[in-house]
């Protein structure tokens, strides 16, 4: 059996990847939510673009309000609003969880 090296992935866990594959790639496992990433870099640049002479600012909570709402839900949907799984699943406490709920209004 090959010997096992963790990889990193960007936004991720390491996972598992035999030696000899990662001989042959030559380089890590390339994020899946590649995809999001872009969208979100466009979405600034853009932002940024047609500012019109506007000061930018408080960008981080613009985002966060953005994004986290919408991954919440969806996370929640996937888990049958099973809040344990869905805080497993994003990689926060129960309580962030729930905090995070109630601060965008997405408590049943």
């Amino acid at each position: 059996m090959p010997n096992k090296q963790s990889v990193k992935r960007d936004n991720t866990t390491p996972v598992k990847k035999s030696s000899s594959a990662a001989s042959k790639s030559g380089h890590e496992i390339k994020s899946r939510n590649r995809l999001v990433r872009q969208f979100t870099e466009d979405a600034l640049r853009t932002y940024f673009k047609n500012l019109n002479g506007h000061k930018p600012k408080e960008i981080y909570t613009l985002v966060m309000g953005e994004v986290e709402p919408p991954m919440l839900r969806v996370v929640l949907e996937y888990t049958s609003g099973n809040q344990s799984l869905a805080s497993e699943i994003l990689g926060i406490s129960r309580a962030t969880l729930r905090k995070k709920l109630k601060q965008y209004r997405l408590h049943s």
